[in-house]
């Protein structure tokens, strides 16, 4: 049942034309009523709509009663009343069952679509107000599902404990196809150039070089190509954008990188480098969650950047939830970001 008060009226959209009235329509407009324009507009309280609906499904005025949740005579009141507005009678009594007449029956098909929106529209407004119940699909890279994530979804979900989370870590190929086809609400994913049956938000992240710890690049403001010649290095996939910034940046300075090993993610790079082997140029967020464990993260110069896509389908979010944490991702990523000085 629609919880609007009996003053609100409609404005929705629909008009109906009854052959038994020649050419009168109906014009249900949303503000608890709804126009009769044959000759001056009418109007009808949604619970005129709703006694009228009740009574044609149950076939008994004590049994929409019970329905709505209303006295019998209130009922009765409610369908004289509308039966009254339209005029003419919308009931007829066959063996005891009260049924919608031929004129009424133009009626019923309609008004259960008008109540039917306003119920949508109810949904909608306490999801609006509330934002706190809902189920968030959310496909990401394998590497945020273990580090960063986390720990968003816990402080988001704080204070929505009817909020329910699916996380599917996978390549970007495979979360695009998905959020393509609609199986998730938002994907968290790089190296994203665009798709028509989705919006996007980039975010660019800053890189950081990282070392093991005491190496003696420690000491360096920040590290160059030129410091990092004789290191072996741990880098991106050769067919990234990252990568190829990357090797822009070292045949400017006239150095050759020495491939060491080449990994899908920033994560496998911060555990080698974690336990001792070698030295990478990795996002800072990814860098930030491994400080803890010791390595040496210093900036690095010619500045690239990782840049970080939160793409969803283009019809757009499917519920105020999905909004919000968006937000709230993007918000977290602010001390990683391009413009960032947090970590320089």
């Amino acid at each position: 049942m629609i919880t609007l008060s009996e003053s609100s009226v409609l404005q929705l959209s629909t008009i109906i034309s009854s052959p038994c009235r020649g050419q009168s329509f109906i014009t249900l407009n949303v503000c608890g009523m709804v126009d009769f324009s044959s000759s001056a507009p009418l109007k009808f309280k949604i619970r005129q709509l709703e006694a009228f609906r009740a009574v044609a499904e149950t076939g008994s005025m004590t049994k929409a009663a019970n329905q709505l949740g209303i006295s019998q005579p209130a009922v009765s009141r409610l369908v004289s009343d509308f039966s009254n507005t339209v005029g003419f009678e919308v009931f007829k009594r066959r063996r005891g069952i009260l049924e919608p007449t031929s004129d009424s029956r133009y009626l019923l098909a309609e008004v259960r679509r008008l109540i039917d929106s306003l119920e949508h529209l109810e949904d909608l407004r306490r999801d609006l107000t509330e934002r706190t119940v809902g189920h968030l699909r959310i496909a990401c890279l394998p590497g945020f599902a273990t580090s960063h994530l986390p720990s968003v979804l816990v402080s988001f979900l704080k204070d929505r404990p009817r909020v329910t989370v699916s996380l599917e870590p996978d390549r970007p190929e495979r979360i695009l196809e998905w959020i393509i086809g609609e199986q998730y609400d938002c994907g968290l994913t790089d190296g994203f150039s665009g798709h028509p049956a989705t919006i996007s938000q980039d975010v660019d992240i800053k890189s950081v070089c990282i070392l093991p710890r005491g190496h003696p690049l420690e000491k360096k403001d920040y590290v160059t190509p030129s410091d990092l010649a004789k290191e072996r290095l741990i880098h991106a996939r050769r067919d990234s954008w990252f990568f190829k910034e990357l090797a822009r940046g070292f045949s400017t300075n006239n150095v050759e990188i020495n491939s060491f090993v080449e990994v899908r993610q920033f994560t496998t790079a911060c555990t080698m480098v974690k336990d001792g082997v070698g030295a990478s140029v990795v996002s800072a967020l990814d860098a930030e969650a491994f400080r803890e464990t010791g390595i040496v993260i210093k900036p690095y110069r010619p500045a690239i950047f990782h840049r970080l896509s939160i793409i969803q389908p283009a019809s757009g979010p499917s519920s105020p939830v999905v909004l919000d944490f968006i937000d709230t991702f993007i918000e977290s990523l602010q001390p990683f970001t391009a413009n960032s000085t947090a970590i320089s």
